[in-house]
């Protein structure tokens, strides 16, 4: 059989168990799709051809003695802020790094049901800003038009999956690192609940803020993936129950209650939503009520939740620039970042964290009215290729503010949220919409992406085939 860029996770799972390929041929196919859009999408910041090429065999030789895993000889990718072992880890940094050792336990998981990890994506400095571009290693481009950013900090392994190099990837999510690429790239993106996804070798990633996810096409291969990274390493300070992320997908929500807001979180400069993705979202909120839900405007009682962002923010990246070997690369945005939380991080960053659980209780008594929140993921449509690279650092604050102001709150509140598709501005480029829970609500999260997903069919829309005729099919 052929296997072309459609076919995603789930299915290259199926068809590599039931024999119908061979890891080692979709490998090779995965590795000449990346070498053909590398110089016009530039998604990953390394590639694994040869440890990728003998992981493939390995698993050939494990399908045909009858051994099955959740994605054994399937290629995905992760980002450059997951250890690998024998790779560096730059976190989109300048400089040479040295190989880690060891997995991180996201990786080690993927490994364990199956995986061949083809490379590391690309993500900017730290992850810190809503695009993904750097002196390190250039710009990563948006498939859907290569003038635009994918978004960020994620969108190495956006560009990849929108592209289809790889059926899914993991990303990371600190201020919606994963749902706002996903927004801008058409893609389902899942930030789950802190913890689900260990960040192990660190038991926190920037203060609690930061957690693993997942991007895929469609609600089914994000939700495999989620599975299949899911866990924690013994020494996780966050452990949260486990949930079944793909047995959600054939449960039926019933009847919910979703409050569509629209109006921003507390922000410090001001931000507005574009009329175009405002449609886009309402239009959304519209087929959520044709499938029987009551939904109506209303906005968590987010208060003064911002000030309680900025401590752990920063004082996340002056650990890791405290940490970096080379600091004098480091871009000046990132050092200002590091003084300010060097400042914040004492009694500042301390009534921060005790804050969360007042948020936990004041935003959680939302949901004894509603179920689910839909929400813009972003304000805007994706900016184009540089123009956010070279502002000052106050500048880049309020462009990244007014076009993604939604995302944060949840990463304060450590609760999931995924991004679905909500269709294209006129121009075409995509925009998305988040649906956020409470605690541990990625079941019923994932239920109502797949309704909606079922009705709209958005994996069918892809962008103009960025790979070359030799490498289109297996």
């Amino acid at each position: 059989m052929t296997l072309d860029r459609a076919a995603g996770l789930t299915e290259t799972a199926r068809a590599l168990a039931a024999g119908e390929v061979t890891s080692r041929a979709l490998v090779e196919l995965t590795l000449a799709r990346i070498e053909a859009t590398q110089g016009s999408l530039n998604a990953f910041r390394i590639v694994r051809a040869e440890a990728a090429l003998a992981e493939a065999d390995a698993a050939d030789r494990e399908l045909a003695a009858g051994t099955r895993k959740p994605l054994l000889g399937v290629p995905v990718a992760v980002k450059d802020d997951m250890d690998v072992a024998g790779e560096p880890t730059a976190f989109g940094c300048c400089g040479e790094f040295p190989p880690v050792a060891e997995d991180g336990e996201a990786v080690r998981r993927l490994r364990a049901a199956g995986a061949v990890i083809v490379g590391k994506t690309n993500t900017c400095e730290f992850g810190q800003w809503p695009f993904t571009e750097g002196p390190a290693f250039g710009a990563t481009r948006n498939p859907w038009s290569t003038e635009h950013t994918p978004g960020g900090s994620s969108g190495g392994s956006a560009a990849a999956v929108a592209a289809g190099l790889v059926p899914a990837a993991l990303g990371s999510d600190g201020a919606g690192s994963v749902r706002i690429p996903a927004a801008w790239t058409h893609l389902i993106g899942i930030k789950p609940q802190r913890g689900r996804v260990s960040t192990w070798p660190r038991g926190e990633s920037f203060q609690g803020i930061t957690v693993n996810g997942t991007l895929a096409r469609t609600v089914a291969d994000a939700a495999l993936l989620l599975d299949a990274a899911s866990g924690n390493h013994p020494q996780d300070p966050h452990r949260p129950p486990a949930v079944d992320a793909s047995a959600a997908l054939g449960r039926d929500p019933g009847r919910l209650r979703i409050a569509l807001s629209l109006k921003p979180p507390f922000t410090a400069v001001p931000a507005r939503l574009r009329p175009e993705v405002r449609t886009r979202i309402v239009e959304l909120a519209e087929r959520l009520a044709a499938l029987g839900h009551t939904v109506e405007e209303a906005d968590p009682p987010y208060g003064q939740i911002g000030l309680t962002f900025v401590p752990r923010a920063t004082a996340g990246i002056a650990e890791r620039v405290g940490e970096a070997p080379f600091p004098a690369l480091l871009d000046r945005r990132t050092r200002d970042a590091a003084r300010l939380g060097r400042l914040l991080g004492g009694a500042p960053l301390r009534a921060a964290r005790r804050a969360e659980a007042v948020l936990h209780r004041r935003i959680g008594g939302f949901f004894t009215s509603y179920d689910v929140v839909l929400a813009p993921t972003t304000a805007a449509p994706p900016p184009r290729i540089g123009a956010l690279l070279e502002l000052s650092g106050f500048a880049t604050d309020r462009a990244m503010i007014a076009a993604c102001p939604y995302a944060w709150p949840w990463n304060v509140l450590g609760w999931p949220g995924v991004n679905v598709p909500a269709g294209f501005t006129a121009d075409g480029l995509p925009v998305g919409a988040q649906l956020l829970g409470p605690a541990d609500s990625e079941p019923l999260l994932i239920q109502v992406a797949a309704q909606l997903e079922a009705e709209l069919r958005w994996f069918a829309k892809w962008p103009s085939p960025p790979v070359t005729a030799r490498s289109a099919a297996v």
